[in-house]
């Protein structure tokens, strides 16, 4: 009776798991899946908002060609008692005398030179901007990556539920026979035990499986920036792309890797800072005007009061003559962090083209497996129908047919597996090279 009633739960677990699943009938296509990505996602849209501030940036005033323009407003108070001896002897002695004096006017001032600074600071922003570009490529490739990726693995554990469904159908069926048998006394109830035992194991493995497939969902939702709860279903298709060639790979990556990209931006930078240190040899130069209006009021002077207006111009230049030795530990900062840019970009092309190795192998690796794979289940669904026959017949013993049951299984979910090992691999190998495409 506990048998019974333990298998009913189970029935009716795996019934309900299948009918919410037949509920689901919004398909969202990859290509849907990559369109809200780009126009939804996070990471883009702080990158994009990043390179937009980088491209504010490369302007001419930004990097010091342009002259600077304040409008400048003082004014002072005091309040003082005065006492005054004039030549001729007499006196004046003043208490609380108000003197006040205001100036106010515009006043520019120019940068006309400045030992070739302003041209290397122009040149660091413009390679800023740059910088900034690639990062933000760099972060959309990731999140189509990313995307594509978890969109193909909701397939492949998809297609492991499918195949955990099947094994139910099976463990079912032996379930079953094995009662048909009992009743002719052809088998003991041990055998309705076992095959019980195998039915439930089944269903906790699809419920596992099930519960992985939720978390991947979620997880593409989240990709989406959506409801983590909204519900979906996928293809039940995952096609390779067979046609990659290591060599190609590799020359794509030299000139499109986005870390490559940076470290040889990063490299140029080192070399623009070397030259803003060395602008410090040279003269400074600068210009300045202004037109300044001027009012003073002094009871207690020879003149009670004084109104000025007035243009004034002016040049000033200045070059380090020592500081010391600062120029020079500069320099040869300037010139270590060459070095080091130069190093760090060898680094980072040997990072990549080891990458880029690893994950060649596991695709040819992976498209091996597949056709194999696909050979095997052939092979042992075969095997299993046989064995099922025999199982019915009574020639071979349940542990047989749990053995056989148990291959196709392995096969199914093996050969499921390869098909994405060999995408994710395909996919990471097509985000090194920046050339992630759906079409």
């Amino acid at each position: 009776m506990m048998i019974k009633k333990l298998g009913c739960l189970v029935f009716c677990l795996i019934a309900l798991t299948l009918s919410v699943s037949a509920q689901t009938d919004t398909v969202l296509t990859l290509k849907d899946a990559v369109e809200i990505a780009l126009k939804n996602n996070y990471h883009i849209l702080l990158t994009k908002n990043n390179n937009s501030i980088a491209q504010n940036n490369v302007t001419i005033g930004n990097a010091g060609f342009l002259p600077q323009v304040t409008g400048n407003f003082t004014t002072t108070r005091s309040i003082q008692n005065t006492r005054q001896t004039k030549s001729d002897g007499t006196e004046t002695d003043l208490h609380g005398a108000h003197n006040a004096t205001t100036s106010y006017g515009p006043n520019l001032n120019w940068t006309i030179f400045n030992g070739f600074g302003m041209f290397a600071n122009y040149d660091e922003l413009k390679q800023l901007n740059q910088l900034s570009d690639v990062r933000s490529r760099d972060t959309i490739q990731n999140t189509l990556a990313s995307v594509i990726d978890t969109y193909y693995n909701l397939i492949n554990q998809n297609e492991q539920l499918k195949a955990l469904q099947g094994a139910i159908v099976i463990s079912r069926t032996q379930l079953r026979y094995a009662k048909d048998k009992l009743q002719v006394g052809r088998a003991s109830g041990l055998d309705v035990l076992n095959a019980q035992v195998n039915l439930n194991t089944d269903t906790a493995n699809y419920l596992n499986q099930l519960q992985q497939f939720k978390s991947a969902k979620i997880q593409m939702n989240q990709l989406l920036v959506r409801n983590l709860q909204t519900d979906f279903s996928v293809g039940d298709t995952i096609v390779v792309d067979d046609r990659l060639v290591l060599g190609d790979i590799l020359t794509k990556a030299e000139s499109q890797n986005p870390a490559i990209l940076s470290a040889q931006i990063n490299k140029r930078i080192s070399e623009i800072n070397l030259k803003q240190v060395r602008a410090s040899r040279y003269p400074q130069v600068s210009v300045n005007s202004g037109y300044v209006i001027t009012n003073s009021q002094t009871p207690a002077g020879f003149t009670t009061s004084q109104n000025n207006k007035g243009f004034n111009y002016g040049l000033t230049a200045s070059i380090n003559i020592f500081n010391g030795f600062n120029q020079n530990r500069m320099e040869r900062n300037a010139r270590i962090g060459i070095d080091n840019a130069a190093i760090n970009y060898k680094q980072t092309t040997l990072d990549v083209q080891a990458q880029v190795s690893n994950l060649y192998v596991s695709y040819l690796s992976g498209l091996d497996l597949i056709k194999l794979g696909q050979s095997n289940v052939e092979v042992a669904k075969k095997n299993l129908e046989i064995s099922l026959e025999k199982y019915k017949l009574g020639n071979i013993t349940p542990l047989e047919i749990r053995e056989a049951q148990r291959n196709y299984l392995d096969a199914q979910s093996k050969f499921f597996a390869a098909q994405y090992q060999s995408k994710s691999a395909e996919i990471m190998l097509k985000e090194i090279t920046a050339s992630i495409n759906i079409q």
